[in-house]
């Protein structure tokens, strides 16, 4: 387990054996690099976020609310470092404090940057239809014999409770077919910052804050291990506790979304300016902040979009310190890996305004026609495709059309020929269709229906 700061910077990279090339950027600037230009995160500018993609409203999708975690992470990861490196410079040796003064900004952002990749399309409603598919089609038959049955208990765990958080650290290390062992050789501490449920979906708990979801597949296993080792995760009754910059991607994380769906709700005409001013002046109240000159500059802004923007600005701001605040002070319990809370949940227990704000989140926000209307929309479309390719890839003795069919998988995901097991060749199918865009998804939904044929201009 870890008991030193120290213990929890690593230089090494996964998969990947160091060369004596020398870079102008240092390695944890090459992640975020590398995640930019990922076509996983290109993608990600056609996956909800919450609300319908509208063609002439801005609202956020995953790549904008990414950025903008990265971003808030960057904030986190600065301030955290800078009062690490000061308050531990006894304990800490030069290389050390160097990392925490200029390199753990970048790590938290490249973390914050890739947290999101492994969603599927249609926001979290589209794992839940992924997960919906395989719980209601258990007693489908193929080859003989239940779907089900073609896997282990802990395969199956894996697929009906499909979790996007795992599917990030696949994407992120998995060898694909025909590509190079090591996905994007990210360095190990940018991969253990984004382990925010370091478990198997069978020890999936919810008593604990880091088990209430999990973080890898079975498939995953081995590079699971490797970053848990590499940092010594593991207590001494072998359980696993999360590394503890986790805690600083999840906070950016949480403090984007829950100020910023609040933005695009009055975008779109859900809430008021007037009902934003007094929720985020409240917050603002709550952490302490004189919010009289604040009030002086919003009567001056005439226009609301600009008043919520710039009430935005204040509400992130404050909520970065309190959080770095909050990470200080329980930052023993942290590094020792018992601290079962998150960050914004700590604000949320002496802020009632955040209580305020999720509330009217649900009921105004989560579940507004339009939120419905997707999920709805994702339930269909993913279960309609997840039922012609898994049929299709599972199937011992395939008639045409299902010969046809596996032809649409990308070379890299189709495991039809290969000797796998029944769950390598499924997860191959779901790297494909949790791969695919709310536009992309929806249009082969449409072909496969008949809806719409295919046209060459």
């Amino acid at each position: 387990m870890m008991n030193h700061w120290g213990a929890c910077i690593s230089y090494r990279r996964f998969g990947y054996q160091p060369s004596s090339t020398q870079y102008l950027r240092s390695e944890f600037m090459r992640d975020y690099d590398r995640i930019i230009f990922l076509s996983a995160f290109r993608r990600l500018q056609d996956k909800t976020q919450v609300f319908p993609l509208p063609g002439n409203v801005f609202v956020h999708n995953r790549l904008t609310h990414s950025l903008e975690v990265a971003s808030v992470g960057r904030s986190l990861g600065l301030i955290a470092g800078n009062r690490l490196s000061e308050e531990l410079s006894s304990e800490l040796n030069l290389q050390e404090i160097a990392f925490y003064q200029h390199e753990l900004a970048g790590v938290i952002a490249s973390g914050c940057l890739a947290h999101d990749v492994g969603n599927p399309a249609f926001g979290h409603s589209g794992e839940k239809a992924i997960s919906h598919f395989f719980e209601s089609n258990a007693s489908h038959s193929i080859n003989g014999q239940t779907l089900q049955a073609h896997f282990s208990e802990h395969e199956w765990q894996d697929l009906i409770h499909f979790e996007g958080n795992a599917n990030a650290l696949r994407l992120l290390t998995h060898q694909f077919q025909g590509r190079l062992p090591g996905g994007h050789t990210l360095m190990m501490v940018t991969l253990a910052s984004i382990l925010k449920y370091p478990c198997a979906s069978h020890e999936m708990d919810k008593k604990y804050i880091h088990r209430k979801k999990y973080g890898y597949f079975q498939s995953d296993q081995a590079a699971f291990d490797t970053i848990i080792d590499e940092f010594n995760m593991r207590n001494s009754d072998g359980s696993i506790f999360r590394h503890p910059f986790v805690y600083l991607v999840e906070a950016a994380d949480d403090i984007c979304y829950r100020i910023i769906d609040m933005e695009d709700a009055h975008r779109i005409g859900i809430l008021s300016r007037e009902q934003i001013e007094y929720y985020f002046l409240k917050l603002l109240n709550e952490l302490g902040i004189q919010t009289t000159r604040t009030e002086e500059v919003l009567h001056r802004i005439l226009d609301d979009n600009e008043a919520v923007s710039f009430l935005r600005a204040k509400c992130i701001h404050s909520l970065v310190n309190t959080s770095t605040d909050i990470f200080f002070k329980n930052k023993d319990a942290i590094l020792a890996g018992t601290f079962n809370s998150s960050l914004m949940d700590e604000v949320h227990a002496s802020c009632t305004a955040l209580a305020d704000i999720e509330k009217i989140s649900i009921q105004k926000i989560y579940n507004h026609p339009s939120v419905i209307e997707v999920e709805l929309a994702g339930y269909n479309v993913m279960s309609e495709i997840l039922a012609v390719f898994v049929e299709s890839m599972l199937t011992e003795k395939k008639n045409t059309m299902q010969q046809k069919c596996l032809l649409l998988i990308p070379q890299q995901y189709n495991l039809s020929k290969t000797d796998c097991s029944h769950y390598e060749k499924t997860m191959g199918v779901l790297d494909f269709v949790s791969g695919m865009t709310d536009g992309y998804a929806t249009e082969m939904y449409r072909r496969i229906k008949g809806i719409e044929i295919p046209t060459h201009k």
